[in-house]
């Protein structure tokens, strides 16, 4: 089988294509009805966002869903939009898109493959077992090719794979590194056999911590699956709604995908919501992959002492340990979690430039940026909350 008989289409909508071809490739682990690894790229997570208008028309965010197809079968895909604008990806280039239009260019609109608002690792390339090599190329290839017949700027592949980092390079895309901070289950049986594995002031810090947040006059709620019901949904949009406003202007999700989350999602997610007289004052939405979790929104309409920290982190945690996951991310950004037990660590993303001098000074600039976060890295990771031992075990 030669790659000259792989067909690539673009698709203006998740509808136009089969949602069991889709999830044969984002997540063949799940077939059978387990969890899948990577819940963001689900066929169904990727439609909630269209269906609720959260993604489309007037958010900057179009649709156009890349499929690679070997005889009649789908072999690959990805989720690929038009933006028209920088925000809701988490890598940032807004400074590469000032110096391309200062020189005269055009930035936008550029590609973006990638789960919108969502700075989680995850594959980008989504192939069907068996068909690794030639769907990731064929990806590639075709949305390079999509770029450049279309005269547009630039190509984003972020929040992608270590491997497919290499792999993408290996194809002459320009790789890049960024950092977050994860928590890393090295088999403890509950909280205190994490606590027992830092050093004795963080340890005091966070018992401190948990002990305030837990005086704010209520009860923590943790809620999965059939539990949550559509009131709560209520309370999760008015969190949303006051963080994204303080935080970045107009929220990227829309009521409606709520709504489809409880429709459709309800098995992918777990809320902790902080109740006080019966009702929700804080809370925080995960989602459950089949060894993460993986934070995503937080908010209140109370504030209460060290209460975000309990919510977001600390309960977190006791979950994954409870259901044995590998570890916890809480999103993009936040030194402030290093204090509690959250480690920094590399992500990674693919760029394709389309006019070759500016790809060039983009390259340089990527060398020293890569060179800085590996030491910004080494230097948090020994600035850690873990005793001296247990810190050497995570180098």
């Amino acid at each position: 089988m030669s790659e000259q008989q792989i067909t690539i289409t673009l698709h203006d909508s998740l509808a136009q294509i089969s949602a069991v071809d889709w999830d044969a490739c984002a997540c063949p682990e799940a077939a059978g009805g387990a969890r899948p690894e990577d819940p963001f790229t689900t066929y169904r997570f990727l439609k909630a966002l269209e269906d609720s208008g959260s993604v489309g028309p007037g958010t900057g965010w179009q649709p156009h869903y890349l499929t690679a197809e070997l005889d009649g079968q789908t072999i690959a895909c990805a989720p690929l939009f038009a933006k028209s604008h920088s925000q809701g990806e988490y890598i940032f280039d807004h400074n590469w898109a000032h110096a391309y239009e200062r020189a005269g260019g055009r930035y936008y609109p550029k590609l973006q493959m990638a789960v919108p608002f969502t700075p989680v690792t995850g594959r980008r390339f989504l192939v069907r077992p068996g068909y690794e090599e030639m769907g990731q190329s064929a990806l590639v290839q075709g949305a390079v090719q999509v770029a450049d017949n279309n005269e547009i700027s630039s190509l984003h592949v972020t929040f992608c794979t270590e491997g497919e980092a290499r792999a993408g390079g290996g194809m002459g895309l320009l790789a890049r590194t960024s950092q977050q901070f994860h928590w890393v289950n090295a088999d403890y049986t509950d909280f205190d056999g994490f606590l027992a594995s830092l050093s004795s002031r963080k340890r005091k810090n966070i018992r401190k911590e948990r002990q305030q947040a837990q005086n704010f006059g209520g009860e923590i709620k943790v809620l999965t699956g059939d539990a949550i019901e559509a009131e709560h949904w209520d309370a999760i949009w008015r969190f949303y709604q006051d963080t994204g406003a303080r935080k970045w202007g107009t929220p990227y999700l829309t009521r409606a995908f709520f709504e489809s989350a409880h429709a459709e999602l309800r098995d992918d997610i777990m809320l902790i919501l902080a109740m006080r007289d019966g009702s929700p004052v804080a809370g925080a939405m995960n989602m459950v992959g089949a060894s993460a979790l993986y934070g995503r929104y937080w908010g209140c309409i109370e504030d209460y002492p060290c209460l975000h920290f309990e919510l977001c982190y600390y309960q977190a945690i006791d979950y994954a340990i409870r259901e044995g996951l590998q570890r916890v991310e809480a999103g993009a950004q936040g030194e402030h979690k290093l204090a509690r037990g959250y480690l920094p660590v590399t992500t990674h993303s693919l760029h394709w430039i389309r006019d070759a001098g500016f790809a060039d000074a983009i390259a340089q600039y990527l060398e020293a940026e890569q060179r800085a976060v590996a030491k910004d890295i080494e230097i948090l990771t020994k600035y850690g909350p873990f005793r001296n031992e247990v810190m050497e075990e995570h180098e």
